[in-house]
């Protein structure tokens, strides 16, 4: 994924240590594209709630809006992500990033790899946890869409066309490339699943529990995901994984909530 030459990158493509200019700059672009994609994100949120706002919807809370004012809403902020993106990838026009594909047979292999892969650590860190009797916050989405369950099925075409498309461009493609770049694949992949776990920080503000061990969870199926990416070479790899992973969960969510299945 790299340009070194075959001989070279055989012995650093899993790890090294590039020069400081490079190492400066994965860190401080990486933190720079998130901060500016959360930053445009919540000033297209508060363009699209005026919106909403002036066609009569109460934009004072989340909480009250209708499923699909919700899931609009929701799919804005990530509207934000693409831009940030798209600006970078314009700016930095001369370098690749990221490889992109129409998925193969190979890379559908890699997606029930990778689904089951999320679905083992999730569940042992979940295992985990619960032994050691921690009560991890809930997301803000889980939580609100307990209240109008009907919310987790709007949300999921949003998931597969917003959500995880923008994170992934920005987190395993970018990011993770940013850091492959100056340190290699295995530090790379443990980088862009900290910062992915971080600002996931944001989404428990008011929650109750702990908020460590939910971003600890988020950080590990980041690592599953950005490991997924450097073993497929193809960023639409755990895409589809991350949309059939959240889909699943608000299909559970959503089950729960009505009733169809214990909780």
């Amino acid at each position: 994924m790299d340009s070194l030459p075959a001989a070279t990158q055989m012995g650093t493509e899993y790890y090294r240590v590039a020069d400081m200019e490079t190492r400066v700059e994965s860190l401080f672009h990486s933190i720079a594209l998130v901060v500016s994609a959360f930053i445009l994100g919540t000033f297209l949120i508060a363009g699209a709630g005026s919106v909403l706002s002036a066609l009569g919807f109460d934009v004072t809370s989340t909480a009250t809006l209708p499923p699909l004012a919700y899931a609009a809403l929701t799919a804005t902020q990530f509207v934000g992500f693409f831009a940030v993106v798209a600006a970078y990838l314009t700016w930095r026009s001369d370098e690749q990033f990221f490889q992109v594909a129409v998925p193969s047979l190979r890379d559908l292999g890699w997606v029930v790899a990778g689904f089951v892969a999320l679905f083992a650590v999730a569940s042992a860190l979940s295992a985990v946890i619960q032994a050691a009797g921690v009560d991890s916050a809930t997301n803000q989405v889980i939580t609100q869409g307990q209240q109008d369950p009907v919310r987790f099925l709007y949300l999921i075409p949003v998931t597969f066309l917003f959500v995880a498309p923008a994170e992934e461009l920005l987190f395993r493609g970018i990011v993770q490339g940013l850091f492959r770049r100056a340190y290699g694949v295995v530090p790379a992949v443990v980088l862009a699943s900290a910062v992915f776990g971080a600002m996931h920080y944001f989404a428990l503000l008011g929650s109750e529990g702990s908020v460590v061990s939910t971003l600890a969870v988020a950080a590990a199926l980041g690592l599953v995901l950005g490991t997924l990416y450097e073993l497929s070479e193809n960023i639409a790899v755990p895409v589809v994984v991350h949309g059939l992973w959240n889909t699943m969960s608000f299909l559970l969510q959503y089950l729960q909530a009505t009733g169809a299945v214990g909780g």
